[in-house]
């Protein structure tokens, strides 16, 4: 058995390892306590592909080449950029700017097969049909994975996009886009059959441009309650144009971690599509989000506001509790002093549990992240359709910076944006407490009702020191 044999063989089973390793990963992630095991499993599977790609022949061959022609040098310069760059962000970025963060990461892996299909037509331009047609495939998603990212990331960020943006005839311009995309991925398998090199890069120009552009017209116009949803999405987006990719170079590992990534994004994409009562098709083909709406059923009323001792004296009467966390409390990084006052509350008694609302935070699992980093038992965190058919029974219900997901014009008023969609059904409790900063609408924009209530009232300021003064005042 000559060498090439034996470096076709070693290289088939270690991506076969890492593929098998990527999906026993993806499997644990399901679950909390197997989650960071998943993560560590993902990421060596990772590592042996990219090892195992210096094992390819085309590799190999640039071994002895010069540096600017030497692809080992290019991939260790590539792994000391790139490592370098995700540790510092690592250490930087707040938990209030992990949402957007995974954003940009979806369109770096976007941006990535984009490039890789692009190199691989410069590279060889003279491929075949199934070829150029998965080649033009993978351009045309991942530049949408790309440019609709940065847009997400821009929203989310409050650095691009700060107002809802209306572009008119939308779904129009948006198929035109879409087909003339398509057109130049037809252009560039025709030069392949007839040899005319010239309508092939007209094709592969025309798709990168349309489907460049048809990212930013898709997500612009989208509201910013919805953005959950579209990094979910978007996150597909970036390994389904991996899979395509994997399959125009041949790579099995990259068609099994980018189908991976892709059905995984689609499945939670419905899942949260059905919390909020939406439809895909409607999410980003209907109207361009939440607007201003009436306050509903406490109009004209002003909320009723009380101090932390007062709270504290109906927390200390209370048998059971249910915290609803929002993104307030990432913003107030209030997790740790919430899980204090949890343990303060079941030390005298009171049974606690975490109504966890699929869409609360700005990307899916935001609230489970903080309150695992928090130390919170997983077996307290519960769905909306766990917890409402006990909240009637509760006795204090405690909003931490949610406003939509508890928001009562979802049920009733027809007029509201957001009606339909299933909240955590906290005006049934028979106390609300409401840590907010002010009397703002929560992020679609949408007056709660909820504020207004007999049974709520509001504890102002940073929900942090507020959670903490509760905490005091148990100690005393």
């Amino acid at each position: 058995m000559n060498f090439e044999s034996v470096r076709v063989i070693v290289t088939t089973v270690l991506y076969m390892v890492s593929a098998i390793l990527f999906i026993r990963g993806i499997k644990l992630l399901g679950k909390a306590d197997t989650a960071r095991r998943g993560n560590l499993l993902s990421s060596v599977g990772m590592l042996i592909a990219v090892v195992t790609v210096l094992l390819e022949k085309e590799v190999t061959d640039t071994l002895t080449a010069p540096p600017l022609g030497n692809a080992y040098v290019w991939t260790a310069a590539a792994v000391l950029l790139g490592g370098i760059i995700g540790a510092v962000w690592a250490k930087k970025v707040e938990m209030t700017g992990m949402p957007q963060l995974v954003a940009l990461f979806n369109g770096f892996g976007g941006l990535s097969s984009l490039l890789v299909a692009l190199t691989q037509y410069m590279t060889d331009p003279n491929v075949n049909a199934f070829s150029a047609v998965t080649l033009g495939l993978t351009i045309a998603i991942g530049a949408v994975a790309f440019t609709g990212s940065v847009v997400a990331w821009g929203k989310l960020s409050g650095k691009l996009f700060k107002k809802n943006v209306s572009i008119p005839g939308k779904n129009g311009i948006n198929a035109v886009l879409a087909l003339a995309g398509l057109a130049g991925v037809a252009l560039y398998a025709v030069s392949i059959a007839n040899g005319n090199a010239q309508i092939g890069l007209t094709g592969i120009v025309l798709t990168t441009a349309a489907y460049l552009l048809l990212g930013l017209t898709m997500v612009v116009s989208i509201g910013g309650g919805d953005m959950p949803v579209i990094i979910s999405l978007l996150n597909a987006f970036s390994g389904l144009a991996a899979a395509f990719a994997g399959l125009a170079l041949s790579n099995s590992v990259l068609v099994v971690s980018g189908c991976l990534v892709g059905t995984s994004g689609l499945i939670l994409t419905l899942i949260m599509c059905k919390a909020m009562n939406r439809t895909l098709v409607s999410l980003l083909f209907g109207s361009t989000g939440a607007s201003k709406a009436r306050a509903g059923a406490g109009s004209g009323k002003e909320p009723k506001s009380m101090s932390v001792e007062d709270a504290y004296l109906i927390l200390e009467a209370a048998s059971s509790v249910v915290f609803i966390p929002g993104y307030g409390m990432a913003v107030a990084q209030a997790q740790h002093a919430v899980k204090e006052l949890c343990d303060k509350l079941e030390g005298n008694g009171a049974e606690v549990s975490f109504a966890i609302h699929p869409v609360a935070g700005r990307m899916p699992g935001h609230m489970n992240v903080l309150l695992a980093e928090a130390n919170v038992p997983y077996e307290q965190l519960k769905t909306a359709d766990e917890m409402n058919p006990q909240m009637s029974n509760t006795d204090v219900a405690i909003v931490i910076g949610a406003n939509d997901v508890v928001n009562p014009s979802a049920l009733d008023d027809e007029t509201s944006p957001l009606y339909g969609m299933p909240i955590i059904n906290a005006f049934e409790a028979r106390t609300v407490f409401v840590l907010k900063r002010g009397k703002g609408a929560g992020f679609s924009g949408v007056e709660n009702p909820l504020f207004t209530n007999d049974n709520t009232v509001m504890l102002y300021g940073d929900a942090k020191q507020t959670v903490s003064s509760l905490v005091a005042e148990f100690e005393e």
